[in-house]
């Protein structure tokens, strides 16, 4: 993963495109209607959803027999992750999805790959090599040869190239400069820092980005969500996912940053994949979802709501993924006479009367679904969904009336 931190280092231009707040609010559909994973045009903005973040390409000819396997290769992208359309597989058959050293690798059988829509967990790199792996009871393969046993790969899901990534941000630019809308970066530079820069300045936001994880939905989207709670659950929005399906095909990375300060190589993150929906909510946009393989995250710790209203001028912090880039921490706010990110508004409007909070502190499409932290508990006190200058988030005093019985 060298050089992924540079590459995806923002310039302090980003415009809140997926992420925006838009001046009139659209009207919302009920929870279930699947056209909220839509953007809907108001009045040249766009309401909220996952920020694009990679390609699905079309596959021919993928077939791969049981004991062969075969190298998908996208030169450039960050990472790839493949489909199945066919898996004729015996009881004890296994398909292996790993990069291109095999330093990171999946097994799958066959009801593995179809709880999460004959999707494989994604590889770090612009390779992934597949392999069926045929069970030790067929050791020379003669039912295999007999039954044209093997899978089928149609679609891969992979991660933009660095030409890619600056051509979207370019475009961005051009959008801006003409029809000029409001940015989610608020002040004149870019004030995230890496989450290693906070090692020992600040050691207990640098901690609390932990548990922030970036998510992959569908292979092609991003935004941000983090564990809350000593149980099995996880905090987005509602305008990023809603259903279990959606959640069965969503990865979550932990450890997702960069191993320096200044940048360079990012630390190798922990995948795992969402499971349940618990609950979600359109007006109060949000998602609590568990997800698969809990004790493989467990380590990275968790966070707790901070129940109560917030206070104007209350100093915050965000530690989130802006546009999939490895973890970064606002703390600073140069609109700030303190120099700190602060409450603004602590009873501002979202998609509801009062239910937000808004602040200036610089985010970006990506974010939402980040945890807004007040710096007086260190606990979560709104969840990110809006940009726009003030940028908001939804109070989790109003969220966490919905959700006690569920933490």
């Amino acid at each position: 993963m060298a050089g992924v931190c540079s590459l995806l280092a923002l310039t302090g231009a980003g415009v809140a495109m997926a992420g925006s707040r838009p001046a009139t609010l659209p009207a919302r559909a009920p929870a279930s209607a699947p056209s909220l994973r839509l953007f809907h045009d108001v009045s040249g903005l766009q309401e909220p959803g996952g920020e694009a973040a990679g390609v699905l390409e079309s596959v021919t000819g993928g077939e791969i027999e049981r004991s062969a396997s075969r190298t998908f290769t996208y030169a450039g992208a960050d990472y790839v992750k493949v489909h199945f359309s066919r898996l004729a597989l015996s009881d004890g058959d296994k398909v292996v999805v790993s990069d291109a050293r095999g330093t990171e690798h999946y097994e799958y059988t066959s009801k593995d790959l179809s709880d999460s829509d004959n999707w494989s967990m994604s590889v770090s790199g612009d390779r992934a090599v597949v392999r069926v792996q045929k069970a030790k009871d067929d050791v020379f393969g003669i039912r295999s040869k007999l039954a044209s046993m093997g899978v089928t790969v149609d679609r891969v899901a992979r991660g933009q190239t660095a030409a890619e990534r600056a051509k979207a941000d370019a475009d961005r630019r051009a959008a801006l400069a003409a029809a000029p809308h409001e940015e989610s970066i608020c002040g004149r530079t870019n004030e995230t820092e890496n989450a290693a820069c906070y090692k020992s300045a600040d050691p207990v936001a640098y901690a609390n980005s932990k548990p922030v994880a970036r998510i992959l939905i569908n292979g092609v989207e991003l935004c941000t969500a983090w564990r809350v709670g000593t149980q099995n659950r996880m905090l987005t929005n509602h305008h990023c996912f809603t259903t279990t399906r959606e959640a069965r095909s969503t990865e979550v990375w932990f450890n997702y940053e960069c191993a320096r300060c200044d940048g360079g190589a990012t630390l190798r993150p922990v995948k795992v994949m969402g499971d349940q929906v618990l609950a979600t909510d359109d007006i109060l946009d949000y998602t609590l979802f568990s997800v698969k393989n809990f004790g493989q995250i467990q380590q990275f710790g968790y966070l707790e709501i901070d129940d109560r209203a917030p206070v104007r001028g209350e100093e915050l912090y965000i530690p989130q993924h802006p546009r999939g880039a490895p973890t970064v921490i606002t703390t600073q706010d140069s609109t700030e006479r303190s120099g700190n990110c602060a409450v603004d508004d602590p009873a501002y409007d979202g998609y509801a009367a009062n239910t937000d909070m808004s602040y200036f502190c610089d985010t970006d499409g990506g974010s939402s679904g980040s945890p807004v932290i007040s710096r007086r508990t260190n606990k979560v006190i709104a969840l990110h969904h809006f940009g726009g200058c003030p940028n908001s988030g939804v109070r989790l005093d109003r969220i966490a009336e919905q959700l006690r019985q569920l933490m």
